[in-house]
């Protein structure tokens, strides 16, 4: 039994069915997740596929776009739906974790600032060392109250409230660099 599993929260097709858009950094963030999960695998890490499921719409199971996108080909240890901004509550997953002795998460996903980063802060709450692979998640621009955060904002944000509190920051060479 391994002591870390790879996270891979809501890198699902219903996201692009509710307006966002790909992005310049897509491409980046592809490669990057499909690097982290490939050394995972390598290292024999399990991954973990986190789906976000609504009633309605295209996160729900009816729509058929709760599934991985599409350059996603990975071989999941296991699947779990989650139905609130975190990915232990409710999900079955902590149990999960719990049953087969994990002590360390790798998070990724999408996106960055809201189910990642609350998967991260959660974790940490529960106890788990969480590992937060910015460049191996996906965010997209944010306007309240008429201020456009843009999606570096969004990361740089989302790093200075984990960094040392919740989650040790790390790029996906350093991430993998640990785990060797």
């Amino acid at each position: 039994m391994t002591a870390t599993v790879l996270l891979v929260i809501d890198a699902q097709q219903s996201f692009y069915h509710r307006g966002y858009l790909e992005t310049a950094e897509t491409p980046d963030f592809e490669q990057r997740l499909s690097q982290l999960i490939a050394g995972c695998e390598a290292r024999k890490i399990p991954v973990v596929d986190v789906f976000h499921v609504e009633q309605d719409g295209p996160f729900s199971l009816a729509s058929g776009l709760v599934k991985r996108l599409p350059f996603l080909r990975h071989q999941a240890a296991a699947t779990v739906r989650k139905h609130v901004h975190n990915a232990l509550t409710d999900s079955g997953l902590d149990a999960w974790l719990r049953e087969r002795q994990v002590k360390n998460l790798i998070i990724s996903g999408l996106r960055t600032e809201q189910c990642c980063e609350t998967t991260a802060r959660v974790a940490s709450d529960l106890g788990y060392n969480v590992t937060y692979v910015t460049e191996a998640t996906l965010t997209f621009p944010i306007t309240h109250q008429g201020i456009t955060l843009s999606i570096a904002d969004l990361r740089h944000r989302t790093e200075s409230v984990l960094a040392n509190r919740f989650a040790t920051v790390a790029t996906v060479a350093e991430t993998l660099q640990t785990l060797a």
